[in-house]
């Protein structure tokens, strides 16, 4: 049994697309979490070791981490064609751009987004060099990996959707936002995804 431990409107939503596009039966436990605003709080029915999402429990197997959660579901369920088996040609790719993701697109966007990199010329370096890739990359394919849809899309699609205001005009890149955004599984997830949480502090 899959069992995801969610947090609305945060890192783990994009868990919860990638859930449905899987397709496979799953639960969502709802948790609270500390947030960067000073809301919120940890949730004791959390098993994730710093108390963070996403969180997930398969059967007695815990996985935390955001790709580390992607990867593991896309290898568990190989038949729903969101990752790269094992020895495929394709698996180097997926690989790097996972890690890319974590280790250095998401960086890159907060840089920007909390203006670091109006004083650090390093920080514009490095947002500038994400931008690039992401600009090449759609330029050769409809999806970030080329021909198919996969969970580097819903990784890296979630967090661009997030920050698409600190993005450089692009027709390139908001037809593909809107191209994997207009998905179905997006839809059923942004449904399940919960009560944003500063309504939820008001109700």
């Amino acid at each position: 049994m899959l069992t995801l431990f969610h947090a609305p409107w945060s890192r783990s939503s994009r868990l919860v697309w990638l859930l449905e596009e899987i397709g496979a039966p799953y639960d969502i436990v709802y948790c609270d979490i500390a947030r960067m605003d000073g809301s919120g709080a940890r949730d004791p029915r959390n098993p994730h070791p710093d108390g963070k999402v996403p969180a997930l429990l398969h059967d007695d197997v815990l996985v935390t981490e955001s790709l580390a959660v992607a990867l593991y579901l896309t290898d568990l369920f190989p038949e729903a064609g969101l990752g790269a088996a094992v020895g495929s040609p394709e698996r180097g790719a997926y690989l790097t751009w996972l890690a890319w993701t974590a280790g250095e697109m998401e960086p890159a966007f907060w840089a920007k987004i909390s203006g670091a990199t109006e004083s650090d010329p390093r920080a514009q370096a490095r947002y500038d060099a994400v931008i690039a890739r992401l600009f090449d990359a759609l330029e050769r394919g409809p999806y970030l990996m080329g021909q198919r849809f996969t969970a580097v899309d819903v990784m890296v699609g979630s967090a661009v959707a997030w920050g698409r205001e600190f993005s450089p005009p692009s027709a390139a890149l908001d037809a593909w936002l809107e191209r994997v955004l207009d998905r179905p599984a997006n839809a059923m997830a942004t449904a399940k995804d919960g009560t944003p949480p500063v309504l939820a502090q008001v109700a």
